[in-house]
């Protein structure tokens, strides 16, 4: 530290400092005497000339219009040739003979009658109904039912057909009439089916005509 103190306070190193600005205030005062200053500020405030130049414009050339296109002539118009008329002579022909032959057609007829259909063949005669039958031994009769009593019912007619096997048992019962009508149906069937014929060859169908009345 003490020697970069002593360097620096040592008058040589600044000296051609010194010298440089004692030269500038010399220039300075010269220049002021001398009144080279004032030419300076006299050149500096003259007044500037500008000049405005302008562009040279070239000059057109001017250049004929083109030539107008050729334009193709017409053609000329049509001009039809004259119409010549000849005669030419006309031969007189005989016009033939035309004969027309008309033959005249029978009418039709009537058209074929359609055969006439066959006739159905005849049904099957049914069996023959026996009325009134009577079984052999004990007859079971129908008894007069307890919800026709309930229902005030005191008189009734059923009119049944017995399918009858040829060893004599009944086969079915069928109800044909009755009035009043399901009210002693099941009481009929019950003792009906319990009848017996005579043996037979051939079954058949037996009618019974059953009367119920109530008695007192």
């Amino acid at each position: 530290m003490k020697n970069y103190r002593e360097t620096q306070r040592s008058p040589a190193k600044h000296l051609p400092s010194i010298v440089m600005v004692g030269i500038l205030h010399v220039a300075v005062g010269y220049a002021l005497v001398s009144g080279l200053a004032r030419k300076v500020v006299e050149v500096i405030k003259a007044p500037l000339e500008t000049k405005i130049i302008e562009e040279i414009k070239k000059p057109i050339e001017d250049t004929p219009p083109p030539p107008p296109p050729k334009l193709a002539a017409p053609p000329p118009p049509f001009i039809p040739p004259p119409e010549v008329n000849i005669q030419v002579p006309v031969q007189a022909q005989q016009a033939p003979t035309i004969t027309t032959v008309t033959t005249t057609k029978p009418p039709p007829g009537p058209p074929p009658k359609a055969a006439p259909a066959p006739a159905a063949p005849p049904a099957p005669p049914g069996p023959v109904v026996r009325k009134n039958v009577k079984p052999v031994g004990e007859i079971v009769r129908p008894v007069f039912p307890r919800q026709a009593i309930r229902d005030g019912i005191q008189s009734g007619n059923v009119v049944a057909h017995l399918v009858i096997r040829p060893d004599g048992t009944v086969s079915e019962v069928r109800i044909i009439r009755a009035r009043p009508p399901r009210i002693f149906d099941r009481e009929v069937i019950r003792a009906l089916s319990q009848w017996r014929f005579a043996p037979e060859a051939v079954g058949f169908i037996g009618e019974v005509d059953i009367d119920f009345k109530l008695s007192d």
